[in-house]
């Protein structure tokens, strides 16, 4: 089983997953308008351009989903969900945590915590909250 968060966006998923993509090092495979597609006689003439579906593969067999979701079948900004990400290294959240937090809203700065050599939570420019973790180095011992 695979689970992928999908996340909808109000209009800027195009710029969300090409900066993701930047900062995750993944690759945008899909990145479908409505243009041209049946959905497209669905949507307002300015949502056309608009994102119907994105995937972002991260690897691993990791994905990220989302698209632009019209004001109409939107219930608002991200609220209720986090995409969390842990990394082995500090040194590779503390670039994640950088690179998302232009433009953020910190929740909780990225800092060593009991459970983690490094955690933060911010919410991005582009309304998707994080929750950025450091694994503890004893988390890779064999048992």
């Amino acid at each position: 089983m695979k689970i992928a968060p999908y996340l909808f966006f109000p209009g800027n998923c195009k710029e969300a997953f090409t900066a993701y993509e930047a900062i995750f090092g993944g690759k945008i495979v899909a990145m479908l308008s409505h243009e041209g597609t049946p959905a497209e006689s669905q949507v307002a003439p300015d949502w056309i351009p608009k994102i119907m579906h994105a995937c972002l593969d991260m690897g691993g067999g990791q994905m990220l989903m989302a698209s632009d979701a019209p004001p109409d079948r939107s219930e608002g900004p991200m609220q209720s969900v986090s995409v969390s990400v842990n990394v082995k290294e500090v040194a590779e959240a503390e670039r994640i945590f950088a690179a998302l937090s232009q433009g953020a809203r910190i929740k909780m700065p990225l800092e060593e915590t009991f459970w983690a050599p490094r955690f933060g939570m911010l919410q991005d420019r582009f309304g998707t909250h994080w929750m950025i973790g450091a694994e503890p180095a004893d988390a890779h011992r064999p048992a």
